[in-house]
């Protein structure tokens, strides 16, 4: 039997969680900012959307599960621990084993995310102990 893993990639904008995520898992990773991408590849961010958004994401990473895919990654801030416990469920539901990393790198924001939304990620962040 294989080990089926799944990564929580967690951190701040431009802490490197996308480029981990696809490096963990070049074909099967995931994050809510997929949401936004046209089909021209633009990213087009629209917070009134965020909702579908992780919707989304948790809706694919479900289905790759459901497929047997053995090692998947979803990359998403994670800023709070709650935001992580409908993929720790899935988890359990589909038999992953879950390693969480955080990145804790500053690279920049490919988003272009400003300052200000950054220092209110940073002030509700939630450590894991």
């Amino acid at each position: 039997m294989k080990n089926k893993t799944l990564y929580i990639v967690r951190g701040l904008p431009g802490s490197g969680k996308s480029t981990l995520a696809k490096k963990l898992c070049p074909r099967d990773a995931y994050e809510a900012d997929d949401w936004f991408v046209d089909h021209d590849g633009i990213y087009k961010f629209d917070p009134s959307q965020l909702g579908k958004a992780h919707h989304y994401c948790q809706t694919v990473v479900e289905n790759a599960m459901q497929t047997g895919t053995d090692q998947i990654a979803v990359s998403n801030t994670f800023s709070q621990l709650w935001e992580m416990k409908p993929y720790q469920e899935l988890a359990r539901r589909y038999g992953y084993h879950v390693s969480i990393i955080e990145c804790q790198n500053d690279f920049g924001s490919i988003h272009n995310v400003p300052g200000d939304a950054i220092e209110k990620m940073k002030a509700r962040w939630e450590a894991i102990e």
